[in-house]
């Protein structure tokens, strides 16, 4: 395709970083998101370096970039429990070191839940951990995705996003980003449907459009607001195929890499790759 359009969808890492590249290329991707390890948590498999060389290869041949990797659900950096916050320091520590294997990309988690500590404690917790991991040498960017607000999670507004940003030390700053999902927004209360522009003029005005490094594109089951974080198919849910198109074809977006988190089989993905590609305006 000629259109710009950055399109992927999230893929097993099981077999590689090779078998993610075939993967994507078969079902009309040109990048991809995948998780570090067991979404679950737990160990991650050894990185096999002739698999890494073979896909840098085949992505250059392919056209293949910016990929994104996704941390672990169960990371919670700002957790009651001082056992789960060592889990998400060692798991992010790890992790960004593996992501030096394949440099210049981004790694996404979610901020976590503050579970009754209070918004401010959680916002701080997890602004601790992000300075005391992230180098200025580092080629990778963090992102903090914005997330539906259920619960006690941290994220569900931009605001709580940028007091984050605020508190990381300036030297590595430049190093944190934010990952925009389109459910989440929608379940956390952003009119992305009726009033995109409005959406993102706050989250420039709050955190800064130059921030946003990537788009979790999905429709959502719940009606605005629900605060609820469950997936739809493009133009199943209530966000809907029309809003989807103005999301890709915006001036502010267009540029951004897509990654879809549907409910989706690896064909389900080829199919909604092929429809947003006819929505790109060229």
């Amino acid at each position: 395709m000629t259109d710009g359009l950055v399109i992927g969808s999230h893929l097993s890492s099981s077999k590689g970083y090779l078998a993610m590249g075939k993967t994507a290329r078969e079902i009309g991707a040109n990048t991809f998101q995948f998780f570090t390890r067991n979404p679950r948590g737990g160990r991650a498999k050894e990185i096999d370096a002739d698999d890494v060389a073979a896909f840098h290869a085949f992505a250059k041949e392919n056209g293949i970039g910016r990929i994104l990797a996704h941390a672990p659900y169960t990371l919670n950096a700002c957790s009651a429990d001082g056992r789960v916050r060592e889990f998400a320091m060692e798991t992010m520590a790890d992790d960004l070191k593996r992501m030096e294997w394949t440099p210049g990309n981004c790694y996404n988690f979610h901020p976590g839940s503050h579970v009754g500590q209070g918004m401010e404690t959680g916002i701080g917790l997890i602004a601790a951990q992000l300075n005391a991991l992230i180098t200025p040498e580092q080629t990778t960017t963090v992102l903090l995705e914005t997330m539906a607000g259920k619960g006690s999670e941290v994220g569900g507004r931009f605001e709580e996003l940028r007091e984050i940003i605020d508190r990381v030390d300036p030297g590595i700053r430049d190093h944190v980003g934010v990952c925009l999902d389109t459910c989440h927004v929608w379940d956390g209360g952003y009119d992305i449907v009726g009033n995109l522009d409005g959406v993102l003029d706050e989250f420039d005005r709050t955190i800064g459009l130059c921030r946003l490094k990537a788009i979790h594109l999905n429709d959502s089951q719940n009606d605005r607001g629900a605060r609820k974080d469950r997936h739809a198919r493009i133009g199943e849910g209530h966000i809907g195929t029309e809003a989807m198109g103005r999301i890709i074809n915006h001036p502010a977006l267009r540029d951004l890499p897509f990654y879809l988190e549907t409910p989706n089989e690896l064909d389900g993905y080829a199919r909604e790759i092929e429809l947003l590609h006819n929505l790109r305006m060229l």
